[in-house]
């Protein structure tokens, strides 16, 4: 976030999911320059300390410093949610995604599936030659990695 800027009160009226922001750097960290606040609640980001919210609920952030603000920010299924719930939700933005999941076509179904299966994979680390290994003169097959088998506001 930008020295001497603020994101005004929003709400994104999403209160399946919660947001979790991880502080990397924050400047003047323990001097209240950098904050969040999550309805009535302000609290400030201290590098290393996980602020973890719920967006539903309207959020501003604020930063007077004079240096950029860095947080790595997460989003997580809310945990009142059933397994249920979950996999409803997640056909629902994968359908947004890939419309074909809706087809008629059985065959373009199966074909959309196998897409949606392979967006949720985690990248595997290639620990071969490094980019373009193999063009270079690297050896095919060698590196490669098998796969293997709410509250409100703030969280504590």
């Amino acid at each position: 976030m930008a020295p001497q800027t603020s994101i005004k009160p929003h709400s994104d009226f999403t209160n399946f999911v919660l947001t979790s922001h991880v502080p990397l750097v924050i400047p003047e960290n323990g001097n209240n320059k950098c904050r969040l606040s999550v309805g009535d609640e302000t609290r400030q980001w201290l590098e290393g300390k996980v602020i973890l919210f719920d967006t539903s609920i309207y959020h501003d952030a604020i930063n007077d410093s004079e240096e950029m603000r860095y947080i790595l920010m997460l989003r997580v299924w809310h945990p009142d949610l059933t397994k249920e719930e979950r996999e409803a939700l997640q056909f629902i933005y994968d359908c947004l995604e890939i419309p074909d999941l809706l087809s008629a076509d059985p065959g373009m179904v199966f074909m959309a599936q196998q897409r949606a299966n392979l967006m949720k994979e985690f990248p595997l680390k290639d620990v071969g030659g490094g980019f373009g290994a193999n063009k270079l003169g690297g050896k095919k097959g060698k590196g490669k990695n098998k796969k293997k088998g709410g509250g409100k506001g703030f969280g504590s």
